[in-house]
């Protein structure tokens, strides 16, 4: 049986899942040298929410970022991680802009772009795949793990076929919540080797303890990458040990072949680092231990913790168990959509306002109307029609949208760059940063021209308080 090979994601996902993305690159340099020397399958350090933590929090241009890192990782490939037809926000964008995303991100030193749509709606994706695709780069699908009567093994080995025939170089299964058990994970990679040839990347998060054990059970069905963080960046919501999943395989039919030494001064050198965090309040104990309550209620780490400040907010932190218990009924009624961002949030948010309500649905977000009217694309399950009603009135009923979201959906890159402009963006990739996060990119365009005239940033427009940090 082939080795397993890892993906290491201290640069992105581990902490996102810890220490909310604010690492500053000055942390990562001193040592992404050595990482370019250990073999991972790729070192996965932009998208996902590092594009707008650098805007907003830590002062930096996320494309000068991926250019930096991307001059040291010389033999590693670099990946990212794109909401599909969202980018890297909330919403639907146009294909032309989605399009130059993609090929800029390539262009600036992505050699890896994992795609997924929340809904695992393949339309919503298949812009950039293509553009994935044309810019000579790996485009890897993930599909988003979730549990629910539609998501039999028949569905994963049917959808894993289409994901071929749509272009994909590789399939990701991205459980961003921990729920799957060891023994589904063989199941599930036995039947996705059914439905493809394309490699299969594993990826999971610890949050209910199970994760290490889910590796070795989809090592053993033949899973080709798992994902993986160095040690002090490990466990609780992040993904297991690249430390210990390589100790584990060593001199098994699974050995990644990775050498211990050169993980060892990863791992030292990201210690006293993860020490700091824990001293400054940036890393909370709270999210180290095991919750299995995500397998009760689906909920991902960064969902709970959002519900969580909702209630506080109102006064109303007692009724988290009521919340929770509302969850699985909210994602029944709107089509068992699996919960990730922005789904995640919707269902969450909508829970909260049905249990603080006392009525369901008496009050609902934008978020979870566009949701039923088919803004997000196709849920798996049909949605409780008396609840859409209820949510989205009698008289909007027929004005559900079916085709693919993003055909309804204007080109935009012209508007985006003259907005831009006006605000300060100096190039296409400030374009492609105002269009994805508009406030924020402003704000950071006056603070970097703030820093460039020498004017005192703390006189500076800082809209929103987002500058200086």
């Amino acid at each position: 049986m082939a080795k397993v090979q890892i993906m290491e994601t201290v640069l992105r996902d581990a902490g996102q899942s810890l220490i909310a993305t604010r690492m500053p690159i000055e942390e990562m340099l001193p040592i992404v040298d050595t990482m370019d020397q250990v073999g991972y399958a790729a070192v996965e350090c932009w998208g996902g929410a590092t594009f707008d933590s650098c805007l907003r929090f830590l002062h930096e241009d996320p494309w000068e970022r991926l250019r930096v890192l991307k001059s040291h990782f010389k033999k590693t490939p670099t990946q990212m991680l794109l909401r599909g037809q969202n980018i890297l926000g909330y919403s639907h964008y146009a294909d032309d802009v989605v399009d130059r995303f993609v090929k800029k991100s390539v262009e600036n030193g992505i050699d890896r772009i994992r795609i997924f749509d929340c809904l695992n709606d393949l339309r919503n994706m298949k812009t950039a795949v293509k553009a994935t695709k044309e810019a000579g780069a790996h485009a890897q699908i993930a599909l988003v793990y979730t549990l629910g009567d539609a998501y039999t093994l028949e569905y994963w080995e049917k959808i894993a076929s289409q994901i071929e025939e749509l272009g994909a170089d590789s399939l990701c299964i991205k459980d961003m919540s921990g729920l799957l058990r060891p023994q589904q994970a063989y199941e599930l990679v036995t039947a996705l080797k059914r439905g493809t040839k394309l490699p299969i990347d594993l990826h999971t998060h610890y949050t209910s303890g199970q994760a290490s054990m889910t590796y070795w059970k989809a090592a053993e069905a033949g899973v080709d990458i798992i994902d993986c963080a160095t040690t002090p960046f490990a466990l609780g919501t992040s993904q297991p040990s690249t430390d210990v999943m390589v100790e584990a395989f060593r001199g098994t039919a699974y050995d990644t072949g990775l050498d211990q030494n050169l993980l060892k001064k990863i791992s030292d050198y990201f210690t006293p680092y993860r020490e700091e965090c824990i001293k400054n309040g940036l890393l909370s104990t709270k999210v180290l231990g095991v919750n299995t309550r995500t397998m009760l209620y689906q909920v991902p780490g960064g969902m709970l913790s959002n519900m969580i400040k909702q209630l506080a907010d109102q006064g109303k932190s007692d009724k988290l168990t009521e919340v929770l218990e509302e969850v699985p009924r909210v994602r029944k009624d709107l089509g068992e959509p699996p919960l990730v961002t922005p789904s995640s949030q919707i269902v969450g948010t909508q829970a909260v306002m049905n249990v603080l309500m006392g009525e369901r649905y008496k009050m609902c977000t934008q978020q979870t109307k566009d949701l039923c009217l088919g803004k997000y694309g196709q849920t798996i399950k049909p949605m409780n029609e008396e609840v859409v009603e209820k949510v989205i009135g009698k008289e909007n009923m027929s004005k559900r949208i079916t085709c693919r979201p993003a055909d309804l959906i204007e080109p935009a890159m012209e508007k985006f760059t003259k907005e831009a402009k006006e605000h300060g963006a100096e190039s296409e990739e400030d374009v492609l940063s105002y269009a994805s996060f508009p406030q924020v990119a402003t704000d950071f365009f006056k603070w970097r021209q703030a820093q460039k005239t020498k004017v005192d940033v703390t006189k500076a427009d800082t809209a929103n308080g987002a500058y200086p940090a």
